[in-house]
């Protein structure tokens, strides 16, 4: 995969050179006008304004197959190209015999219950000890989709239709055949999967249901992050998350979220755009003290609770199916994991005693 940080050669003189993918993007229906330089920064992670601009310049960035000028403005259903004369790397996945928790298992799909600090398929900083790796060791031969990666790279995915942060436990689901990986995508696309998550999140929300929309897509200050920006802006993707309270604790409630689009960081960013973050999670400032009282016991109570969960208080409890061949409809649920858990028996005990802090 092509990094556009990286700086770019003029494509040589040479009528037989040949060009290698990096990216592909087809823009969707609903994309408002806007320049493609500031498309492709957008939709493509590690990159500059600059060197988009540069790579346009150089014939690298292709518009329905022909050379554009970075002042062109998308329309919808282009397809954008980026190409380099070298060819992207690919990087091997090693099978590791990485115990697995699976929920259910049949001839054609596998549903298995990620621990929380599990990446679920390598990228940098994690080739090793992913999902992916276990996935390749315990079952052989599954069907492939390709991600790409920074720095010219590319890999496989065996099995994924789907996946959920490092951080975030729960349910994932394994496509074991082709037939069965490209119904259970189509079924993700037309939003037809039930997905359910329960979190924590920071202070007492004021309704006890309600529905969070804004578009969800790269934080433009930090690329690393994402960011809700207002229905129908011109940056990010559509996003839809419902939410009920399930208890409430005073200065965080515990809450089930079902998601309607499946965004990156969908819930975590949305619960950040209503003023009430997750619990720890350190990415959106749910790791520090947003609510309670200023004593040095209480935050001692938050620092304990965080010590027990560390990292941002989402679990991905439930995932409603129809299954890809037999078209029987299958609902399966996973345990709130012990870090959670612990967590939210402590909250209880401290709503119950003000005065218990551990």
């Amino acid at each position: 995969m092509l990094n556009i940080d990286e700086e770019i050669d003029e494509l040589p003189n040479d009528e037989e050179q040949t060009l290698f993918e990096h990216h592909h993007i087809k823009v969707e229906k609903g994309q408002v006008s806007m320049r493609i330089d500031k498309f492709i920064m957008i939709r493509v992670a590690n990159t500059t304004r600059t060197k988009i601009q540069n790579a346009c310049d150089a014939g690298f960035v292709l518009l329905n197959g022909k050379p554009i000028k970075s002042n062109y403005k998308v329309k919808p259903l282009d397809e954008i190209s980026i190409v380099l004369t070298v060819p992207p790397r690919s990087v091997e996945i090693l099978p590791e015999n990485i115990p697995l928790d699976i929920n259910y298992e049949d001839d054609f799909i596998v549903l298995v219950n990620k621990k929380p600090g599990m990446v679920v398929h390598p990228a940098y900083g994690n080739y090793t000890g992913t999902l992916v790796n276990a996935l390749v060791y315990h079952f052989k031969n599954l069907p492939k989709t390709k991600t790409k990666l920074n720095n010219d790279l590319y890999l496989e995915r065996p099995g994924l239709v789907h996946r959920i942060d490092k951080n975030t436990s729960g349910i994932i689901i394994i496509a074991k055949t082709e037939l069965a990986m490209t119904r259970l995508a189509k079924d993700f696309f037309d939003r037809t999967m039930d997905r359910k998550y329960i979190a924590i999140c920071w202070g007492d929300l004021k309704t006890d249901s309600g529905t969070i929309i804004g578009n969800v897509g790269r934080d433009l200050k930090d690329r690393k992050k994402m960011h809700t920006f207002p229905e129908g802006s011109e940056y990010g993707k559509h996003a839809v998350t419902h939410y009920k309270v399930l208890e409430r604790f005073g200065y965080i409630t515990l809450v089930e979220c079902k998601l309607e689009t499946g965004r990156t960081h969908q819930i975590r960013v949305h619960f950040k755009s209503i003023g009430h973050p997750l619990f720890n999670d350190n990415e959106y400032g749910g790791d520090s003290v947003l609510k309670g009282v200023n004593s040095s016991k209480y935050k001692q109570f938050i620092q304990n609770c965080f010590n027990l969960l560390p990292r941002q208080a989402l679990h991905a409890k439930t995932l409603g199916i129809t299954h890809p061949i037999s078209g029987e409809k299958l609902f399966f649920d996973s345990e709130i994991p012990p870090d959670m858990q612990a967590v939210i028996e402590k909250w209880r005990r401290y709503t119950k005693d003000k005065n218990f802090i551990n």
